[in-house]
Order: structure tokens, then sequence, then C-alpha cells
């Protein structure tokens, strides 16, 4: 939790949850699950890559993480096309994935 990246990424997760309490409840098992699921991912794979001891093995999970956040950000636009969330609330999340995309970059150029 003392990385920035991961605090950074604990509040994108946050403003997810925040917006899926409005999806249709017929996403809730498809889309809403997906969402979910990713926006979890990145912050449990950026603490577990920062437990692990050798860079390599630190590397591929921030890695793991960035695949996460790649594929969250498809899953937002999807929900931006599908009116489930406005264009503002998709800008905002947004900025954040990249800014948590940019953190994470840092600390992968840190450990090469």
């Amino acid at each position: 939790m003392d990385l920035i990246a991961w605090q950074e990424g604990h509040k994108l997760v946050m403003e997810v949850y925040r917006l899926i309490k409005k999806f249709p409840k017929f996403e809730l098992f498809v889309l809403v699950n997906q969402i979910c699921r990713a926006a979890v991912s990145v912050t449990s794979s950026i603490a577990e890559g920062f437990s692990r001891r050798t860079n390599p093995d630190k590397i591929r999970f921030y890695t793991i993480s960035q695949g996460s956040l790649t594929e969250l950000q498809n899953q937002l636009l999807i929900s931006k096309d599908n009116k489930y969330i406005t264009q503002k609330e998709f800008d905002n999340v947004f900025l954040q994935t990249i800014t948590v995309q940019k953190l994470i970059n840092g600390l992968i150029r840190k450990l090469r």
C-alpha cells in the first residue's frame, strides 16, 4: 500500500465500484463482473509484485497489472458506448487509468 501506483490504483477501483452501481441488473454477471475483476486485479497484481523478491518476478506482476488495466479501459469504453456511464464519467475514470498506467510503467522502468 506504500506504492503510489497502488494508491492511485485503489482510487481507480473505488471510482469503478461507484460507477457500476447504476448499471442495469442484466449486466451484473456479464460486464459488471468483468469490470470488477479487471479493476481489482490491477491493485492485486501491484501488491503481489511488490511482495516478490526478484526484479523479474516484480516486473511480471506489474505487467499483469498493466494487462488488467488495458482490459478495464476496454470495458469502460463498452460501458460508455452502451450509455451506462456518461462521457464525463468515462473521461474522469479513463484519465485515472492513464495515471495508474504511467506509474506502473515507471515501476517497471526502475526495475529494469
